[in-house]
């Protein structure tokens, strides 16, 4: 579906904001969540990230300590990963990247405890309070987290890209299924295009940090 990538909507104005989603050591290391892609799409979401870091927010997905702390359904999720809750992997296991993580400041960071950013008002209210009407989304996984963030964003009105070669699964179909689900079904309100394209479209970054 690659021919289905691209801006169609035009250039990207100044009130657009990056969310990278949840890119963080939990996913990329040895854990029973690791992502390989994510080291493959890594210089991407740096590319993007050194462009504007002021306008760049990370979500971080944080466990439970313990499986018992999750609430309904959640519970019994972390009953069956339970090795993935804090109290087994380490608090320092849902740090940034730390390729990306010294982007913070200006970059912000916002914590939830779910798929989706939006059950907490953090990043809304960064949003509101900086005008923001376009939203860029990279980060992992494609079917899960990032899925949830695109269709909170879709929900709120926002202008929608999805960056193709800045996110992630720890699956080739689950990311083609989304890809086409994204064309197929979103695309009024989708755009999935690559990251040297969403540089070019975006006015204001500090292009001599993407090696365009």
């Amino acid at each position: 579906m690659a021919g289905d990538d691209g801006l169609k909507f035009g250039a990207i104005g100044g009130r657009a904001a990056h969310v990278c989603v949840d890119a963080q050591r939990l996913f990329s290391e040895g854990t029973d969540w690791h992502t390989p892609w994510l080291e493959k799409i890594l210089p991407n979401l740096e590319r993007l990230c050194a462009a504007h870091p002021e306008r760049t927010a990370f979500t971080r997905f944080v466990p439970p300590h313990r499986a018992e702390e999750g609430q309904g359904t959640w519970r019994r999720y972390y009953e069956r990963w339970e090795g993935m809750t804090l109290g087994a992997l380490g608090p320092e296991m849902v740090d940034l990247l730390p390729e990306l993580a010294r982007f913070t400041p200006p970059a912000r960071v916002i914590d939830k405890r779910a798929y989706s950013p939006w059950m907490e008002p953090d990043l809304q209210a960064i949003l509101k309070a900086d005008d923001i009407d376009t939203l860029i989304v990279t980060g992992g996984e494609t079917d899960v987290c990032v899925l949830a963030t695109v269709m909170g964003a879709v929900d709120r009105g926002y202008r929608v890209i999805v960056a193709c070669d800045g996110v992630c699964s720890s699956a080739d179909p689950t990311y083609d299924a989304m890809m086409f689900l994204y064309h197929s079904r979103f695309g009024t309100q989708i755009e999935t295009a690559p990251v040297a394209e969403i540089l070019d479209a975006w006015p204001g970054g500090r292009r001599s940090q993407h090696g365009s």
